[in-house]
């Protein structure tokens, strides 16, 4: 056997970082976006199309679940479990999608598989976590990047055009194989890093238990009985008067959900810690708890929040600035044969570096790069604002040139790149904020907590571009963006030695 296919190097974590976080992307770009294409393929209604929005759902609300996967089993035991369903989630659509009146049934089991993959990711990150130190942590977070582009480069690419010049069985098969590939890879070949905990069949039991199922159940008729009053006119009167409203999906909504039940638990804390202290099996409620319960979480938290507050308002809005100045035709080699390649080695080359000289060191020329980016767009914008003008809404948009367009495709390079080093402190401080015990659902929490800013500058973003224009919109993306810069300067969890998520 040639010495690069001997067990001892498949299982190095230059290997597995990469098939596991491939695994992680595959099935998300399978569910959230070739579905759509497959479903207007079918000749599905936009208005349906735009309901699949809600198989995001899941990786929203992940953090409910997060505990469970800390609580029960290993983390290597539910990546397996939930792998191998989604092995068997697309084999069943795949040999569904020839029946004539089967699309709502593959909907409902779409669903079913965004709730197994949220799961699904909630273990790989967590056993990412269990396996490597907090420096290899930072190391290989640039292989996690460009796994995860990767699979999505998979799903949209190869997944779709078998699909379109073929069959979607033929397409759904393939996924379905692809990832049975992965799965026997993990189950032969990935490392065990951690010990049992409770039997993984025991997590059902809470779900038995009379006064928690009628929780549940009570829970669950509260979300149907807002989702019914919101079908009313009373909602769409009130969005006529806040437009802004319409502009906050669900996601938005659980996400500022989430940060004020984070800020009523520190508020209260003390209170909650003296009654879960008499009651040793609540452990659900002490992982949260135990994530806010630290000195300066507050700050913490602020930075989650903010750190990305202006990229994510600079994301909402390039998109239509492209379109308006008039290259939306030269979008998909701009943005994937020139933007993936450099935000993979932004990835890769921030994790080296962080790996090297700790994030502390880091943390401020990363972000200051990311953020720059903006007032690169705002200098492009206002030079080309002439062929934005010309171009808005024209059928046939006027050429920019081709100096014009080595610029666009540049700065989208730039852009890509910094975007990269900016998402390898992120995860990196993500991880730091994690303690041992609760690992799965501490990242579950950062992770949800992290798109806050993303649903707020989705809200204004098209409001003050319209009003300001996209040169100085971008200008005020920037100043968006120096809150979180700032609280670099007060943030904790930077020092590796001043973290308590080390692995004993």
């Amino acid at each position: 056997m040639p010495e690069i296919l001997n067990k001892k190097n498949l299982q190095t974590p230059h290997v597995w970082a990469f098939t596991t976080y491939f695994a992680e992307g595959f099935p998300y770009t399978l569910i959230r976006i070739v579905s759509s294409v497959f479903f207007r393929d079918r000749k599905v209604s936009l208005e349906a199309i735009g309901l699949t929005s809600l198989f995001g759902l899941p990786w929203v609300l992940k953090f409910l679940w997060g505990p469970q996967i800390d609580q029960f089993g290993t983390k290597r035991r539910w990546l397996l479990n939930t792998q191998g369903l989604l092995v068997l989630l697309f084999l069943v659509v795949a040999l569904l999608t020839p029946f004539p009146g089967v699309i709502q049934y593959i909907a409902v089991f779409l669903f079913v598989g965004s709730i197994i993959a949220a799961t699904h990711d909630m273990a790989i990150d967590g056993y990412y976590m269990e396996a490597l130190d907090k420096k290899n942590q930072a190391r290989f977070v640039g292989y996690r990047v460009m796994a995860y582009r990767i699979a999505m480069m998979t799903g949209t690419g190869i997944v779709v055009t078998i699909g379109a010049v073929s069959t979607w069985r033929l397409a759904y098969l393939s996924a379905a194989g692809m990832l049975a590939i992965l799965f026997f890879y993990h189950f032969f070949l990935l490392p065990r890093v951690e010990n049992p905990q409770r039997p993984i069949h025991q997590c059902l039991r809470p779900l038995v238990h009379l006064k928690r199922a009628m929780i549940l159940v009570l829970a669950v008729l509260m979300i149907l009985a807002l989702r019914w009053s919101l079908s009313y006119g009373w909602y769409e009167n009130l969005k006529n008067h806040l437009p802004f409203l319409g502009r906050v999906r669900v996601s938005g909504w659980i996400g500022i959900g989430l940060l004020i039940l984070l800020a009523l638990m520190a508020l209260f804390r003390n209170r909650i810690k003296q009654s879960l202290f008499k009651d040793p099996e609540a452990f659900y409620s002490r992982a949260f708890l135990a994530y806010m319960d630290r000195e300066k979480m507050g700050v913490a938290l602020a930075f989650i929040i903010l750190m990305r507050t202006g990229e994510s308002m600079l994301a909402s809005m390039v998109s239509p600035f492209l379109v308006d100045l008039g290259v939306k035709v030269h979008y998909g080699w701009i943005s994937g044969g020139v933007g993936l390649p450099f935000s993979i080695v932004g990835a890769m080359l921030g994790g080296w570096f962080i790996a090297r000289y700790g994030l502390r060191k880091t943390i401020w020329p990363f972000l200051l790069a990311q953020n720059l980016t903006n007032v690169i767009y705002m200098a492009l914008a206002l030079g080309l604002n002439g062929y934005v003008t010309m171009n808005t809404g024209a059928s046939v948009p006027t050429p920019i040139g081709s100096f014009n367009l080595f610029l666009v495709a540049s700065v989208h390079a730039f852009d890509q790149f910094a975007g990269g080093l900016g998402t390898a402190v992120l995860i990196t401080f993500l991880m730091r904020t994690c303690l041992a015990e609760f690992k799965a659902a501490h990242y579950a929490i950062g992770t949800g907590l992290m798109n806050i800013s993303g649903v707020l500058s989705g809200v204004i973003g098209g409001f003050l571009a319209q009003w300001l224009g996209y040169g100085w919109f971008f200008g005020i993306s920037f100043v968006a963006s120096v809150p979180g810069m700032v609280l670099i300067f007060f943030t904790p969890f930077l020092n590796e030695q001043n973290s308590k998520d080390r692995d004993t």
